[in-house]
């Protein structure tokens, strides 16, 4: 039977918002709601936190749940999750969900696990959903472009695919940040050098996709929006208010 953990990377500092784990949202931690969430889905074995901050691990120890404390030498979330994943019990898929989605559902891990218990060839699945060419321009949604397969071409902060032939209808599809791993794929992840359009979109999955893996886009319906700035606080403050998931937790 695959062992299958969950960690959440966190940490203090971001450039768009400093303290963002710990925004309260409807009487909870932005990343207590992640991890009560995330705890809830049934094929997830262990969840844990992964930080360099202290700050944030005696948090998410008073509220009841896991931490463990990486080095302050990486930056991207791929590669802190990799960190702490040499610290636990060997997993075979390890779900990288990112602090910063208080509305996940434990449904839309379970759709992102999925294909990697199907298809041993994937090296990482990405949740996405679909919106209007308006949300598509916010430069802090990870934009991306599949082939026929469902399978990610490129990632990107500008709206693609372009809109320069007019006004064309196109569904945009934006990235939902759980990316499920297997154990060996999320360590070559960590093993290969930056890549240029990495750095460039400042997006971990270009690394991926520029040494060649494979990564599956799942798209999900659920109503969620993450908080990548305090500006988008107002709109997960509504949806949260009227959430039922959040009454089992």
């Amino acid at each position: 039977m695959n062992r299958i953990v969950c960690i959440i990377p966190a940490r203090l500092g971001s450039y768009r918002f400093r303290d963002k784990p710990f925004v309260d949202i409807c009487g909870k931690s932005m990343l207590e709601h992640v991890y009560k969430r995330a705890a809830l889905c049934k094929m997830l074995d262990e969840v844990y936190v992964a930080t360099p901050n202290q700050e944030i691990v005696d948090h998410v120890e008073k509220f009841g749940g896991k931490a463990i404390m990486t080095s302050d030498d990486v930056r991207r979330a791929s590669d802190r999750v990799a960190q702490a994943a040499k610290k636990i019990e060997p997993a075979d898929i390890i779900v990288n969900l990112q602090g910063d989605e208080p509305l996940v559902f434990p449904e839309m891990i379970e759709m992102a696990i999925q294909p990697l218990l199907d298809d041993p060839s994937l090296s990482c699945v990405n949740l996405a959903k679909r919106v209007s060419y308006e949300e598509a321009s916010n430069i802090h949604e990870v934009k991306v472009v599949c082939d026929e397969q469902n399978n990610a071409m490129y990632f990107s902060r500008e709206a693609i695919p372009s809109k320069f032939m007019g006004d064309k209808e196109i569904e945009y599809l934006i990235e939902v940040c759980v990316f499920p791993f297997t154990r060996s794929s999320l360590e070559e992840f960590a093993r290969l050098p930056s890549t240029k359009n990495e750095i460039i979109e400042s997006i971990d999955m270009l690394r991926f996709l520029e040494h060649g893996h494979k990564i599956r886009i799942v798209e999900t319906e659920y109503e969620t929006y993450s908080v990548d700035v305090p500006s988008d606080l107002d709109k997960v403050i509504q949806v949260m208010e009227k959430d039922e998931l959040r009454k089992s937790y």
